[in-house]
C-alpha cells in the first residue's frame, strides 16, 4: 500500500513547484502589469497571470489576493512615478506650484517608460468598474488628499479645487495619450505646460466663486 499523498495547505502552493521570494512576488507583479497591459482588466485572469509567471495561482492569490487586488498592487507600482506629484506642490512658493504640477505629470506621461503603464491602467479604469474604482481609490487616497493638506482652505473646498485640477491633467492626458486628437497630440510640451499651468493654479489658488 503505498503512503497518502501529503496534503497542501489550501491558499499556498508547494514549494518546490513555485519557490517564493521577493524575486518571484515582483515577477508575479511585473507579468500581471503586463497582462492587464495586453488584456485589459476583463480579459486578465489570476491563472493567466500565473502561466506567463511560471507560478501556481496559488501564490499570486498567497500574495496578493483577488484580481482586484493584483491589479491595485500592479498600479500602485506602475503609477508610483504620478504619486510624486505632491512633491511638485510641497516644494517651493505655492503660487508657482500649477507650474511645477503640470510639467511634473506631463512629465511622467511623456516619458515611454512610463506611459506604457498608466495607458493600460486608464484604459482599464475606463471599460470596467471595478478597475475604476480601485483607480480612484489610489488617487483619491494618495494624490489628492496629499496635495489638498498644502492649500490654507477648508478641507472640502480644497478637495475639489485639487480634483478640478487633476481632471484638467488626466483630461489632457486623455486626449493627447489615449484618443491622441490633434493638435494637441503633437503640441511642444512647453507650449502646453504655457496654456495649462494657468489654469491649474487657479483651481488650485484662485479665488472661488462669487
Amino acid at each position: 500500500m503505498t503512503d497518502a499523498a501529503p496534503v497542501r495547505r489550501r491558499g499556498r502552493p508547494a514549494r518546490a513547484r513555485t519557490p517564493e521570494g521577493p524575486d518571484t512576488r515582483e515577477r508575479i507583479l511585473t507579468t500581471a502589469r503586463d497582462e492587464f497591459a495586453a488584456r485589459g482588466y476583463d480579459k486578465t485572469s489570476v491563472r493567466a497571470i500565473a502561466k506567463a509567471a511560471g507560478v501556481d495561482s496559488a501564490l499570486v492569490h498567497h500574495y496578493f489576493g483577488t484580481k482586484e487586488q493584483v491589479f491595485e498592487a500592479s498600479i500602485a507600482t506602475a503609477f508610483s512615478p504620478a504619486l510624486q506629484a505632491p512633491a511638485a506642490v510641497e516644494n517651493g512658493p505655492l503660487e508657482e506650484a500649477g507650474e511645477r504640477l503640470t510639467r511634473f505629470i506631463l512629465g511622467v506621461w511623456e516619458n515611454p517608460a512610463t506611459r506604457a503603464p498608466l495607458l493600460a491602467i486608464v484604459r482599464s479604469a475606463v471599460n470596467n468598474d471595478t478597475a475604476a474604482a480601485v483607480f480612484r481609490r489610489l488617487v483619491a487616497a494618495q494624490l489628492l488628499a496629499r496635495i489638498g493638506r498644502r492649500l490654507d482652505v477648508p478641507e472640502q473646498e480644497a478637495e475639489l479645487r485639487v480634483s478640478l485640477a487633476a481632471a484638467q491633467l488626466v483630461g489632457t492626458a486623455m486626449l493627447r495619450y489615449v484618443i491622441k486628437v490633434e493638435p494637441l497630440a503633437s503640441a511642444d510640451v512647453d507650449t502646453l505646460v504655457a496654456r495649462l499651468a494657468p489654469v491649474v493654479q487657479n483651481h488650485l489658488t484662485g479665488p472661488g466663486p462669487d
